[in-house]
């Protein structure tokens, strides 16, 4: 069994050489306890990163009801602790990230289809996919590029968008108007992250 100075040594040298202080450090030290018991449980990372993945499908599924709140919850937390289980079970693997991602990119579809359903705008929901992905696109090819730095940390990294959609899903069920002017204001600072990465890329390729 990984210790948990190992795990922690391990998930910096796998983020460009990131802290573990702070917020990060508390989150995993949760993920390292979520390692022991998916271990114990005999759920493998890439089991989770599926049932990440079918919880945003659930999300979109039934998003004009609570269980949608739920789901989407679920979904971020699976999503979360995939990467610090394979850690902590020494299955890091270039497949598994490469599953993680394109199964990021399918959640968040999943995630603005609830928001369209609830009724945002398609339009709206369409560019909000489109920018983070292209953002996310940008970093991966930044890394294929040999650009280990960790980068600038946007306004709207993916714990934030799924935040948007919850409080969008909150908003919506307790009839609070205003999901598309919240919408609206999340493609804005969607935008802007996506402006910072692409700042950043053209200072490190130059």
């Amino acid at each position: 069994m990984i210790s948990k100075n190992e795990f922690l040594e391990r998930w910096s040298q796998l983020h460009s050489g990131s802290p573990v202080t702070g917020i990060v450090g508390a989150w995993l030290s949760i993920s390292y306890r979520c390692g022991l018991v998916a271990t114990l449980l005999r759920i493998t990372p890439n089991a989770l990163t599926l049932l990440g993945l079918l919880a945003a499908v659930a999300t979109a599924y039934w998003a004009l009801s609570l269980w949608a709140i739920a789901f989407l919850v679920f979904s971020l937390f699976c999503d979360g602790i995939d990467g610090s289980v394979a850690i902590f079970q020494k299955k890091e693997s270039a497949r598994g990230a490469i599953f993680d991602s394109v199964a990021d990119r399918i959640s968040e579809a999943m995630w603005l289809v609830a928001l369209y359903r609830i009724g945002v705008p398609a339009w709206i929901t369409i560019l909000l996919w489109v920018i983070a992905s292209v953002q996310e696109y940008a970093r991966a090819r930044l890394s294929s590029l040999g650009v280990n730095e960790l980068g600038v940390v946007t306004p709207v990294e993916r714990p934030v968008r799924a935040s948007f959609i919850f409080i969008a899903l909150i908003m919506w069920h307790v009839n609070i108007s205003g999901t598309t002017y919240l919408s609206i204001a999340y493609l804005v600072l969607q935008t802007i992250s996506l402006y910072l990465v692409v700042r950043f890329a053209r200072s490190q390729l130059h």
